[in-house]
């Protein structure tokens, strides 16, 4: 690891400790040359696969967008910053598992859908009014129908 203060290219190791949540190794590292400390974080790096569009495009799996479909589905309701995070952690994890070389973005949609539908039914209903496209207030209201027939649904 370079040092970030004088560019000595080999700096060493004065202590490693796990983070609290065991998904990174935290480094304090001394510079041999100027002496000066500074901290490194070690995570695994797992790659996605990449997202094929509705219109044939393939773009990289991008955690940013997935987060922002969430953050504005949820924009001013009972759901925390942790919530958000944990369903956006279950969601990449079910985009590894899956072993698929490619996801189609419906499939990673349907998913958020059922995330969202166990975590809030309005930020269900936001979302899938986008996802799903509506075209009418009938379209809203068959959705909420559907949405209260579904027992996990209903008890939250």
């Amino acid at each position: 690891m370079h040092c970030p203060f004088c560019g000595t290219p080999d700096t060493r190791v004065i202590d490693s400790r796990l983070s609290a949540e065991g998904d990174k190794v935290r480094r304090r590292r001394e510079c041999p040359r100027c002496n000066a400390r500074f901290t490194t974080y070690e995570i695994a790096e797992l790659l996605m696969p990449p997202v094929v569009k509705r219109d044939g495009r393939r773009e990289p799996f991008l955690d940013e967008k997935l987060r922002t479909g969430l953050l504005r589905a949820l924009e001013k309701r009972p759901v925390s910053a942790e919530q958000i995070e944990e369903t956006l952690l279950r969601i990449k994890n079910r985009a590894r598992a899956s072993g698929e070389r490619e996801l189609s973005s419906q499939r990673i949609g349907e998913w958020v859908m059922e995330e969202l539908r166990n975590l809030d039914q309005v930020g269900y209903v936001r979302y899938a009014s986008v996802y799903l496209s509506f075209e009418d207030v009938n379209a809203f209201r068959e959705e909420i129908e559907r949405l209260q027939k579904t027992p996990d649904a209903a008890n939250k």
